[in-house]
């Protein structure tokens, strides 16, 4: 998941489908890709769950599926816990220092 995640289109692309689905060339459009890079990316998405695609006469619409980045959410959650501990220990020496 991670792998698929590291690509900057392939977060392109879940940012534009978070707002609905999408036909292949609203995203080729709208990321300013070619239609077969974006097609390459989706592929590589649905492979991992990340997307459907819904077929409507010739086209191909597709649709965020988030449930997949729960897992990669879980992962994070203690490394989340760590960050925030950190940084409340800066507001309060930062608050200190202040003072």
């Amino acid at each position: 998941m991670f792998a698929v995640l590291a690509d900057s289109h392939r977060r392109e692309i879940l940012d534009v489908l978070r707002s609905g689905e999408r036909p292949v060339n609203d995203l080729v459009e709208l990321l300013n890709l070619t239609q077969p890079t974006v097609s390459k990316h989706l592929k590589v998405l649905r492979d991992v769950g990340l997307v459907e695609v819904r077929r409507d006469a010739q086209r191909r619409w597709y649709r965020l599926q988030p449930e997949p980045l729960a897992e990669v959410d879980a992962w994070l959650a203690p490394y989340r816990r760590m960050w925030m501990t950190s940084f409340t220990a800066l507001d309060r020496h930062l608050e200190e220092m202040g003072e």
